[in-house]
């Protein structure tokens, strides 16, 4: 039906960051590295999920799924794109483009709804906690995925055939690193007023109410935590939610700018950066975020990987010795001070 409609054009050539060879290699190697990194991550706590099971539970199966989500999300553009820092030719073809169109929107739009179960998930647990494993059943969780799934998956045809059915006879170039849907708009030869309503209407049901969603949550979470009496308890519970917000932020924000704005209004560069924010850092950091406080996650990979009892408890903290714990201290800055760096690199050298 596509194919039929495209008029002339058969590939598209993705112009990507920079024509300049020194800086390509550059972010050829920090982009390799995020994208390893973000693969053994997110595959490390599928695994951990999958052995222990002391996290055979609903907020860890829904961790386990969002780690499957941001390993497709990255695995459908960054290859793609190191293989164009380094190769003179930077084509796609329609067909890829269309594809790579589908399969990036669809996992997107399932991800941006899985946000906003994890965030009743949460509030379930925490306002909820003694019938938490009742409501949270298997049954139910598995139904919430399924429908994020298929709403990811319709309303990612939609997106993709209202972009993909205008005409476009040349030129042929995107300026971005991967045919993203306001990119690859701005090539048609045909008034795109129609679709930037579209954009808007459908970025205001897939971003807009899943976040509204999960503003009132946390208004009801927050309420709670502030009727606990225990210090402690408090923290605890504001800890297991900053993971969430943090990660929420990072993704919805950009992808809001992103598609909610019209075309016209659009820089390129910008849209480059915005792109990289919810498609490679976002998905590089998630499982750093949830995984290197969450004393779960690691007693799981000190099990998984047989690590003797003495270090265990160097690592989850219990050892009463003070200089071990500023040992474990500063390694966990000088890791946040690393990441912090490699942002920075991103955010300077386009």
């Amino acid at each position: 039906f596509l194919l039929g409609n495209h008029s002339s054009l058969t590939e598209f050539i993705l112009l990507g960051f920079s024509g300049n060879t020194k800086i390509n290699v550059i972010l050829f190697s920090v982009f390799l590295f995020l994208y390893l990194v973000t693969l053994l991550g997110n595959g490390l706590i599928i695994t951990l999920i999958r052995k222990d099971s002391r996290l055979h539970t609903p907020m860890y199966f829904f961790l386990s799924v969002l780690s499957i989500l941001d390993m497709g999300y990255v695995t459908t553009t960054v290859p793609q794109m190191l293989v164009h820092l380094v190769s003179k030719k930077k084509t796609i073809s329609y067909v890829g483009c269309v594809a790579q169109m589908y399969i990036f929107l669809m996992l997107g739009i399932t991800e941006s709804w899985l946000f906003a179960i994890m965030a009743y998930d949460r509030y379930v647990a925490i306002c909820h906690s003694l019938r938490y494993n009742v409501i949270m059943s298997p049954l139910l969780c598995g139904l919430m995925v399924a429908f994020c799934g298929f709403w990811g998956t319709s309303c990612a045809l939609i997106y993709t055939v209202s972009a993909m059915i205008l005409p476009y006879c040349g030129p042929n170039e995107i300026n971005h690193f991967f045919c993203e849907v306001p990119a690859v708009l701005k090539l048609a030869c045909a008034d795109t007023s129609l679709n930037d309503q579209v954009d808007f209407i459908l970025g205001f049901i897939l971003l807009l109410v899943p976040l509204s969603l999960i503003i009132i949550v946390y208004i009801n979470i927050f309420a709670a935590i502030l009727r606990i009496r225990s210090s402690q308890g408090r923290l605890k519970a504001f800890s297991t939610c900053a993971s969430h917000i943090t990660v929420v932020t990072m993704f919805s924000i950009p992808c809001m700018v992103m598609y909610m704005r019209p075309g016209s209004k659009a820089s390129p560069e910008e849209d480059k950066k915005l792109a990289l924010f919810y498609n490679v850092i976002s998905a590089f950091l998630n499982p750093i975020i949830y995984s290197l406080r969450n004393k779960d996650v690691k007693r799981a990979f000190l099990k998984v990987t047989g690590t003797p009892e003495g270090l265990k408890q160097w690592v989850s903290l219990k050892h009463k010795d003070t200089r071990q714990l500023k040992n474990w201290n500063q390694f966990l800055f000088l890791i946040r001070c690393y990441f912090i760096k490699i942002i920075k690199i991103l955010l300077f050298l386009f």
